[in-house]
């Protein structure tokens, strides 16, 4: 028997509901890891253990939903198990975590066979309670459902699959970066029509065009793609559906940082939007579309890679120290300084149109 190359792929350790009420890592050091699930919406963050007999190996993921349990995704043998884990009972009075097991994922079967099959989490169903996993192989991606719903595969995509950004708040339209015939596009996937596949990003013939983050309330889309400078990925923004180009502003030339967190509650204004990236010095860049400015801030001590903004503007980042164990610090975009005045306008930039076909 032919054993596959299976890998797993992590995201950020910190994952956050999506409303924005728990969040959940990976605590501990080595080889005594454990789940731990983050209370926010209190007036006070506060942390909950959630250890089980075992402890959890350090590829392992977890994923907050909006009822307050945790999905763990383990590596067991070939597979890939999945459960749901919530706090029970008080200390002393028996187990204070309890497990359901939801199923397992194994790539050496059906048309994830092949070898080099990576598995890993989705981001947060917009609904809180819906979960999704990834399995990739360079022939075919499968988008399973492993909570909220019937376990099982609920999507094939031809081609090797990364990424992964909701583009609505029901968690029907996914958005994959799909690797195929030697470039790399964006595609919507339908995951209320059986997986359906169409285009999102087409800026221009043979470039590479991702998708890093989408705001649904006002269609903003964070973008990297080399075709504004071929072989040079650069960030820009665009609007879902809009036959506008893709904007590549110039205060992010050669910024490789990557967003992670953008205002809501901005239904159609995606230049209002405040954006915020993890830079690649550890530091947290803030910009808006409409400022052409970006603030480089350091990160609080202890930071855990990701955060949320707040509709009035306030952007949350969770920090984890020996002296605070579970915080949140909180930024606010500045105010951008006026542009500089142009005597001569400025030259034509490329009109790569995306969006025109996107399924929104």
């Amino acid at each position: 028997m032919t054993v596959c190359a299976i890998e797993i792929t992590t995201r950020a350790p910190f994952t956050i509901a999506a409303d924005g009420s728990y969040a959940a890592r990976l605590a501990g050091d080595g080889e005594a890891r454990y789940p731990e699930r983050w209370t926010l919406a209190g007036p006070e963050p506060y942390a909950v253990p959630l250890p089980l007999a075992q402890p959890e190996e350090a590829d392992s993921e977890v994923l907050a939903l909006a009822d307050g349990r945790v999905l763990i995704h383990r590596r067991v043998a070939e597979r890939h198990a999945f459960a749901l884990l919530y706090p029970t009972g008080c200390p002393g009075a028996g187990p204070r975590t309890g497990e359901l097991v939801l199923g397992a994922v194994d790539p050496r079967s059906g048309a994830d066979g092949a070898e080099g099959v990576r598995v890993s989490l989705l981001p947060p169903s917009p609904d809180g309670y819906g979960a999704f996993a990834l399995a990739a192989s360079d022939r075919e991606s499968t988008v399973w459902q492993v909570a909220g719903g019937a376990f099982g595969p609920v999507a094939r995509v031809p081609g090797r699959c990364s990424g992964g950004v909701w583009l609505d708040r029901t968690g029907r339209m996914l958005a994959l970066d799909r690797s195929l015939d030697g470039t790399t596009k964006a595609v919507a996937v339908d995951l209320g029509r059986g997986g359906e596949v169409s285009p999102l990003l087409q800026i221009a013939e043979g470039s590479e065009d991702r998708l890093l983050l989408a705001d649904p309330d006002s269609g903003l889309l964070l973008i990297r793609s080399d075709a504004p400078a071929a072989g040079e990925p650069r960030l820009g923004w665009g609007v879902l559906g809009s036959s506008l180009p893709v904007r590549f502003p110039e205060c992010l030339r050669g910024e490789a940082g990557t967003p992670f967190a953008v205002q809501p509650g901005q239904a159609l204004m995606p230049e209002t939007c405040g954006v915020a990236l993890r830079l690649e010095d550890g530091g947290i860049g803030l910009w808006r579309p409409a400022d052409r400015h970006l603030f480089r801030l350091g990160a609080p001590a202890g930071w855990l890679g990701t955060g949320l903004w707040s509709p009035q503007g306030r952007l949350h980042l969770p920090y984890a120290t020996s002296e605070v164990p579970c915080g949140i610090a909180g930024l606010t975009l500045p105010v951008a300084p006026p542009p500089p005045v142009r005597l001569d306008p400025p030259p034509a930039a490329p009109r790569p149109v995306p969006l025109q076909q996107a399924p929104l």
